[in-house]
């Protein structure tokens, strides 16, 4: 049964993150973000089926509730019109292939480098928060506090797109 959900599961969530960046249905960008939290709340049923309860409650509460609240709030405020899009589109289209392009490169020097046995947690502490916040604090205190500081430029950018006229 859990082979089942976790294959049922994996195709939902392959299949929403595909359609919030390809979407065939609509062109409005309110409709991807919903494709997101779609794909937000099936990874969460990932993490479930990992018996990491707590890492799902959080992917459901503070992804799907506050980062997409953040994001339709940004959408509805940018209120981009046709043409804009279209002078957007070309620059749009080659920085995401630099960047899915840095992203795969990261992601196979991780794999060249890893040690897997090394970066395990010992299995009794299996989704428990303690464990987690033990090592969340410990070992990934850098990239922890990376992603507190992109969170942050986001905001200040955010504050500056919604001025109406920059001086």
């Amino acid at each position: 049964m859990e082979t089942l959900l976790f294959y049922a599961f994996a195709a939902l969530t392959v299949l929403c993150a595909l359609l919030v960046v390809a979407n065939p249905f609509s062109r409005n960008p309110v409709t991807s973000a919903m494709f997101l939290v779609l794909t937000i709340v099936s990874m969460a049923g990932l993490f479930v089926l990992l018996h990491a309860f707590f890492l799902a409650a959080v992917q459901i509460l503070v992804y799907a509730g506050a980062v997409m609240v953040l994001f339709l709030f940004v959408i509805m405020l940018l209120n981009l019109k046709e043409e804009e899009l279209r002078k957007i589109k070309r620059f749009s289209l080659v920085a995401g292939v630099v960047c899915v392009g840095a992203i795969l490169a990261l992601f196979l020097r991780s794999l060249i480098q890893a040690r897997l046995s090394a970066n395990l947690p010992a299995s009794g502490a299996e989704g428990s928060t303690a464990a987690l916040g033990k090592l969340l604090f410990t070992n990934y205190l850098l990239p922890f506090e990376i992603v507190s500081v992109l969170l942050l430029v986001a905001m200040v950018g955010v504050i500056l797109l919604s001025k109406k006229e920059l001086k």
